[in-house]
């Protein structure tokens, strides 16, 4: 259990220590049950859409869904950094749009956003950064690039790709991301990355040698109806358990041995 509030600098000084241990959350009820287990930081993210809410990708979840979970998140004053996801399409608004988004998700209870992009949005996240905003950055594997990218996929592959991630990677420690999260990234490079910045790096599917780990939450507790990605190793398995909680309702009502008075 977490015994002092973390902090932007708190996880940044972590990176020389141990390994950064992060997951998703949604509801308050997640957020405080994952702050009891000690979780370093705590992430709203987009990933509501296609854990929570239906949607085949995250691409459909708007501003106004992501300020409905930041603030039910944030009503569960964790010890955890709480960290928001800035929605499709905002990264490359205007940036009065982005601000203001940005801003919002702050006033809802975040105390930083994550945004997806690299090198290309660097000069954005810089006038974040010098306004007030802390921003996580998102490199590899970006969600919200879907419709561009076909399918999900690994990144770092060629020489060209590892070479622009970690370009990448610089751009955004220049830019003042106080850490960064590589999805879906060959391990040899998420290494080298790791390695070429001072910011923590929190790897998601890219190998062992990140500075941490995230994992969407209902991944890990193995509550989902669907398949998960094939990095992701279920420590749990609450689908079965919510189903055998339902099937012993129905029986109970049935059979009218519920209520017992």
């Amino acid at each position: 259990m977490n015994t002092d509030i973390q902090t932007i600098q708190s996880i940044q000084t972590l990176k020389s220590v141990r390994p950064i241990v992060a997951t998703t959350v949604y509801d308050s009820i997640m957020a405080e049950l994952a702050d009891q287990a000690g979780m370093d930081l705590l992430l709203v993210g987009d990933s509501v859409g296609t854990t929570l809410l239906g949607f085949e990708t995250t691409v459909h979840v708007t501003l106004e869904m992501m300020l409905h979970h930041t603030l039910a998140v944030s009503r569960a004053k964790t010890k955890a950094l709480l960290v928001s996801d800035v929605p499709y399409g905002y990264s490359h608004d205007a940036y009065g749009n982005i601000f203001e988004a940005c801003r919002q998700l702050i006033q809802a209870g975040a105390s930083a956003v994550k945004i997806e992009g690299g090198i290309s949005i660097a000069p954005t996240i810089k006038s974040l950064v010098d306004s007030g905003i802390p921003v996580l950055g998102h490199i590899g594997l970006l969600p919200q690039q879907i419709k561009n990218l076909g399918k999900y996929r690994k990144f770092g592959k060629t020489d060209v790709e590892a070479k622009a991630l970690i370009e990448d990677a610089k751009a955004l420690e220049d830019a003042g991301c106080f850490a960064l999260i590589g999805e879906m990234i060959g391990s040899d490079v998420a290494k080298k990355i790791s390695q070429s910045i001072e910011i923590p790096l929190i790897g998601i599917g890219s190998g062992n040698d990140c500075d941490g780990q995230i994992l969407v939450s209902n991944d890990l507790l193995g509550l989902s109806t669907k398949d998960v990605p094939s990095f992701v190793h279920p420590f749990g398995d609450l689908s079965e358990n919510v189903i055998k909680s339902f099937q012993e309702y129905k029986s109970a009502v049935i059979e009218r041995t519920y209520p017992n008075e």
